[in-house]
């Protein structure tokens, strides 16, 4: 079986908007996630990049780092990423829909087979109506701190499964331009295909909870520019916020292809 003829869109959601912007995962915001989908579905099928293992994990435990705040970030990796897939299984659930879960590594998108195996599950996933889930295997890891929150993982992952559009959803309405974060008066670039333009006008802000600034997410959608993907950054904290982007009824940056 070949691909549907639904678009397929793989959406990457920060820690930021799943916690909304507090320290404990919003139950709220994943049923938001999943009423979108289930309005969506005949249309479109999703592949979704979630960050957020750390911060589940917070608010069960309070580990000692000895020192080594990496090993702690991986073991809070370790505990979070459970109880992460089950709240995203219970709210999906109630809505008739199918989660599963795949961890990925770096190192898994530099081998030839790895890549082989992660398109042929992901499509048997998604053909039987399965949403695959991906995380980075944060246990392994130590990318996920190096390298932003999922951004470029979600970008790698795009381009090997060929989808139509990435979403990356953040906590701000898109790219701003300098000048308008300096007036403090926010002004979103709405439309283009100049990545050096959007690297230029990006703060290095970090957005609060996550790993990533607006500097990862525009290197992510570089990544699928070259692949001919379409990338829309928006912010996901708002409800509905991807069937009002589908529906151009939000303002966010939408990155097209050259």
């Amino acid at each position: 079986m070949g691909k549907s003829d639904k678009k397929r869109i793989l959406l990457k959601i920060g820690t930021h908007v799943l916690t909304k912007g507090t320290n404990n995962i919003s139950r709220g915001k994943i049923e938001d996630i999943a009423q979108q989908i289930a309005l969506l579905k005949d249309d479109y099928e999703f592949v979704i990049v979630s960050s957020g293992a750390i911060a589940a994990a917070k608010q069960f435990v309070n580990l000692e780092s000895n020192g080594k705040e990496i090993n702690v970030k991986q073991a809070l990796a370790s505990i979070g990423q459970p109880h992460l897939m089950r709240i995203f299984q219970e709210n999906f659930r109630e809505l008739g829909l199918l989660t599963s879960q795949c961890l990925l590594s770096y190192s898994d998108f530099e081998k030839k087979q790895s890549k082989k195996n992660i398109v042929n599950t992901i499509n048997v996933l998604v053909e039987n109506s399965y949403i695959p889930i991906i995380n980075e295997n944060d246990t392994v890891a130590t990318d996920e701190i190096k390298f932003g929150d999922n951004d470029k993982l979600s970008a790698l992952a795009a381009v090997l499964l060929e989808v139509d559009l990435l979403i990356i959803a953040t906590n701000t309405n898109g790219v701003y331009t300098k000048e308008s974060i300096n007036n403090n008066n926010l002004k979103t670039i709405v439309k283009t295909a100049d990545i050096e333009l959007l690297k230029g006008e990006a703060e290095k802000s970090v957005s609060n909870g996550g790993t990533g600034g607006m500097k990862t997410k525009i290197e992510a959608a570089e990544i699928a520019q070259k692949a001919n993907i379409e990338t829309w950054i928006l912010n996901g904290s708002n409800d509905n916020f991807i069937v009002n982007a589908i529906n151009n009824k939000a303002e966010f940056t939408k990155i097209t292809i050259q």
